[in-house]
């Protein structure tokens, strides 16, 4: 069959990479692509908002499967515009999608269903007032949430009153999110070990895929800002085939369910951003797409074929079976540019790519862009550097992931030198 996929980073192109590899794959696109997925399929310049021209564009080339990778695609109704025309898409509707693009949705949606998660309430910036009397009353440390869509970056951490006035602020004088941030949520801070969960689904039944781990801070030791995430590994060890089971009956299910219920029914990935805490699992925030970089982690340990599992969801009539975990491990280092999450140049030439040779290291491009047959920085996560092997061995993976790391260089290449610190 012939594919496409949507989006331009790291985490398209470990689809790509895994998608290319099935049997029943014919031709694959990736709309716009990055010089990596160069080498999984054919990159398309188009403007993924351009519904109508990918719609073109899926006629044209005969596209049995589009599956949408970023979340903001999802949110603007790409899907529901290409069903409605009778493509398949891997990928949820606008209105399924506001799991994750409306906090609020959310966190309603659990407490309706039973779904554990930490206790929250809602405010809109009208309500400066009111959240500023509610953070002055309320014990810390606590978290501060845009509702909407932030990249990522949208969940602040607030160690005392000073902090999280001055994130209030932010948020809703001076529109540090822009309409992101016009409501926000505040919900007590979880403790505890954090996990990440994938449930492929057809929107009815389910498959979750094997468990991962992502550091979402700057810095080591879990310091500094909240970035798009800055490595990942798989499996989560905390996540036990028990745990696994709770979560499946107690979050994964129910809000499947709901969700249909609802008239919303999802079709796609239900990415379940989990905390293991003293009181159990809880949830910190559902995503309605793969996340990155934890697929970057997770694809490599899995046996099968992949893309039978996301055509068959897409068709309603999911073949659980597609795929299995081989047993083994991985880990994902994020390099990112000198200044990110904030400010950061871009337009660097990156150097000794090449130098990778090891077949079980892979170099996931994300913020990369090709300039006169050079590979340059465009982004701020630019590559994202996975070992993996079939036997689970963290400590091993650790140590090659590391040396490989080493041999790339660019201007101002910033990565964290703990990720996986917890496996």
């Amino acid at each position: 069959m012939n594919v496409a996929i949507i989006g331009s980073g790291g985490r398209e192109h470990a689809l790509a990479l895994k998608i290319s590899k099935s049997p029943t794959l014919n031709e694959l696109y990736i709309i716009p692509g990055n010089p990596g997925t160069t080498q999984c399929g054919t990159n398309v310049e188009l403007d993924v908002n351009d519904h109508p021209s990918i719609y073109n564009f899926c006629i044209d080339k005969n596209i049995l499967l589009v599956v949408v990778g970023p979340e903001a695609p999802l949110v603007a109704g790409l899907s529901d515009y290409l069903r409605d025309k009778k493509i398949n898409v891997f990928g949820p509707s606008a209105k399924a999608a506001r799991i994750e693009s409306e906090k609020s949705f959310a966190k309603k949606m659990m407490v309706e269903n039973n779904v554990p998660t930490a206790e929250y309430k809602e405010f809109t910036s009208t309500q400066y007032e009111s959240a500023k009397n509610y953070l002055e009353k309320s014990k810390y440390p606590i978290v501060i949430k845009a509702d909407g869509l932030a990249a990522g970056k949208g969940v602040l951490i607030c160690n005392n009153k000073l902090e999280a006035l001055k994130n209030l602020d932010d948020l809703f004088l001076n529109n540090k999110f822009g309409e992101a941030g016009n409501k926000i949520i505040i919900e007590e801070f979880l403790e505890g070990e954090e996990a990440s969960i994938f449930a492929i689904t057809d929107g009815v039944n389910f498959v979750c895929l094997p468990s991962s781990q992502d550091h979402k801070r700057i810095g080591e030791d879990d310091t500094g800002l909240n970035t798009g995430g800055m490595g990942a590994y798989s499996p989560a060890r905390i996540i036990t085939d028990k745990i696994l089971q709770e979560i499946e009956f107690k979050i994964i299910k129910p809000i499947i369910n709901a969700l249909r219920n609802n008239g919303n029914e999802f079709v796609g990935c239900l990415y379940a951003g989990l905390m293991l805490t003293k009181d159990g699992i809880k949830v910190i925030e559902f995503n309605c797409r793969f996340g990155d970089p934890e697929t970057q982690a997770v694809l490599p340990l899995l046996e099968g074929d992949f893309l039978k599992l996301l055509y068959s969801a897409s068709i309603r009539n999911i073949e659980k079976n597609s795929v299995k975990y081989n047993g083994g491990c991985s880990i994902c280092v994020v390099a990112s540019s000198k200044g990110y999450p904030e400010n950061y140049k871009k337009g660097f030439e990156i150097k000794g790519l090449e130098r990778i040779t090891d077949p079980n290291v892979i170099i996931y491009h994300a913020g990369t862009k090709l300039v006169e047959n050079k590979v340059v920085t465009n982004g701020g996560r630019v590559l994202g550097i996975t070992m993996f092997s079939d036997e689970l061995n963290f400590e091993e993976v650790k140590k090659i992931v590391y040396q490989n790391i080493e041999k790339i260089n660019f201007d101002g290449i910033y990565f964290r030198r703990d990720i996986a610190h917890r496996a």
